[in-house]
């Protein structure tokens, strides 16, 4: 689609309240709403297992099968699922060096067909990270495959990674998104890991204007990179910024951290502690998913 074409869209001040039911009221300006990841994920405090995608069509590392690529998916979502996660997150990790805007259609074409699979092998809630911060892919593989949420790296502000400058892409995926109309939920990374802001910006009002700017419905809190740990300084920073807004911590999260993490938290992505032996090229073990869900569902007593 051009991108005159939804750029044309009017929109109102963002109809979808985060993470709350469709016949929700309306957000205003005097009244905070109660939000929740519950409507999308079905619990208040969720562990979201990552699906990383080996390289995809036209990628340097494609290895000429497609079928290879969802046997792997559907055993790294089941092995999530079988170890209790709250909902599953699908990205195109094996696409690197990662596009610095839009990813090209056989990306997005394969990932609609991945994404599809999974809904149809595991019952749990799934979202779509379009690497490096495509939302406008995203978003249509979302509404194509029937997924409930996308992460988006970098939704405002500007952000120096291995790809080059990224910038906010919030004002086109929040008029796709309406032109699409769906509520597919937008969940905003604030500092995202990979990468530095441009200019120094304090994280509280980074978050601040994703919420209130980029109309992020939830947003997501990392470490420096992927596996890292997440200060929970910055946790508690940004949780202290908008204490409304449904906060999920990115990486880093094992076992022992998870408990503390949910103290604070709505939320926790886990990928490379969950993987064989700890590795992150490895496949999902269901033992070590099952271990770090146990400890998250201790939290939430």
């Amino acid at each position: 689609m051009a991108r005159a074409s939804y750029r044309s869209v009017i929109s109102s001040r963002h109809a979808f309240a985060p993470f709350a039911h469709a016949d929700s009221p309306p957000r205003s300006a005097g009244r905070p709403i109660v939000v929740s990841l519950a409507p999308v994920i079905g619990v208040s405090r969720a562990v979201i297992g990552m699906v990383h995608l080996h390289a995809l069509p036209g990628s340097p590392r494609w290895a000429g099968s497609m079928a290879a690529v969802i046997e792997a998916a559907l055993g790294d979502a089941r092995a999530l699922g079988e170890g209790g996660v709250d909902a599953i997150l699908i990205e195109n990790h094996g696409d690197v060096p990662f596009s610095p805007g839009r990813v090209d259609a056989g990306t997005v074409a394969a990932m609609a067909v991945a994404v599809h699979e999974v809904r149809r092998a595991v019952a749990l809630p799934v979202g779509v990270n379009v690497l490096k911060t495509d939302a406008l892919s995203a978003l249509a593989v979302a509404v194509a495959a029937g997924a409930r949420f996308i992460r988006v790296n970098v939704h405002v502000g500007a952000v120096v990674a291995d790809q080059g400058l990224l910038q906010s892409g919030s004002y086109d995926s929040l008029r796709y998104r309406r032109l699409l109309g769906t509520d597919v939920k937008i969940l905003a990374d604030v500092q995202a890991k990979h990468g530095m802001p441009l200019a120094p910006v304090p994280i509280e009002q980074e978050a601040r204007d994703a919420v209130a700017r980029g109309l992020a419905d939830g947003l997501v809190v990392s470490g420096t990179a992927t596996g890292e740990p997440t200060p929970m300084a910055d946790v508690k920073r940004v949780r202290g910024a908008v204490p409304d807004a449904p906060l999920l911590v990115g990486s880093g999260v094992t076992a022992e951290s998870a408990a503390e993490l949910l103290s604070v938290a709505d939320g926790l992505i886990v990928g490379t502690s969950v993987k064989r032996d700890g590795i992150l090229a490895n496949p999902v073990d269901s033992r070590r998913v099952r271990r770090l869900v146990e400890a998250a569902r201790a939290a939430r007593v």
